[in-house]
């Protein structure tokens, strides 16, 4: 059912790598409510996947992003710029560790490693938030996703929850700094979810076991209960909502 909470909102989403993924949720849902969307694909490789869901998404700009290549940033913005002359919301849904660093323990993550994580699960967040920041002239809303792995010492998680706490120290920063000109900045915290990313987690099979046993209802979340979220901080629901941290993970962050 079509609504119109996103009437007339434009929306960046970067991050949608398939129809499993949360920033797909995250779209799809947007979508429903009214906003017009700008996707992003990674790659030419990339593109062939996502390209059938931007035109599902009736996406109206379909553009191409590497955070980790020079320029590659700035042009996405330009591109916006041009055709919208505005933003209202922005989706970060990307992040990335060479796979022997995230399977590593942390005392044995390379500096490489280290710095590629960081770089591409959190600086690209702040980087995207200085390049939306005079675009969006009306306010707006921004929205990055964690994981619990960021405040506990998750087994398996290692060098990418170290990330995942920069990114929600960022998200309170960023809240901060970006207030007075009415831009609102949170966080989403995604229980574990069968995405692409997911699967170079080490025994992420029995993280999803671990965490439907740990759930209260024994119910692990979807893209679409975190689209609902995205729905929430990027509409004028949550106006006056900004800085936090908000858990869907059916109970399992409160369970010790």
């Amino acid at each position: 059912m079509t609504s119109t909470l996103m009437q007339g909102k434009k929306v960046l989403i970067v991050g949608i790598a398939n129809d499993q993924s949360i920033a797909y949720g995250c779209a799809k849902i947007l979508k429903q409510q009214g906003a017009q969307l700008c996707i992003t694909y990674l790659n030419e490789k990339a593109r062939r996947f996502v390209a059938p869901l931007a035109e599902e998404l009736e996406a109206e700009l379909f553009l191409p992003l590497d955070v980790s290549q020079e320029g590659q940033l700035q042009t996405l913005f330009n591109d916006i710029e041009q055709h919208w002359g505005q933003l209202d919301g922005l989706v970060h849904s990307i992040a990335f560790c060479p796979m022997d660093d995230l399977h590593a323990p942390i005392s044995q993550c390379s500096r490489n490693g280290f710095l590629q994580a960081m770089d591409v699960s959190c600086y690209s967040f702040i980087e995207m938030s200085r390049m939306a920041q005079p675009l969006m002239k009306n306010g707006g809303s921004l929205i990055n996703f964690s994981y619990l792995g960021s405040a506990m010492a998750v087994e398996d998680y290692n060098v990418m929850g170290v990330a995942k706490a920069a990114l929600e120290a960022s998200t309170r920063y960023l809240a901060r700094d970006l207030g007075p000109n009415n831009i609102r900045v949170n966080c989403i915290s995604p229980g574990t979810i069968q995405t692409r990313a997911a699967g170079g987690i080490k025994d992420f099979d029995s993280m999803l076991r671990y965490n439907q046993e740990k759930a209260v209802d024994n119910q692990l979340p979807t893209i679409d209960e975190v689209g609902n979220a995205a729905l929430y901080y990027l509409s004028d629901l949550s106006q006056g909502v900004t800085g936090t941290i908000h858990y869907v993970d059916h109970g399992v962050n409160i369970v010790g």
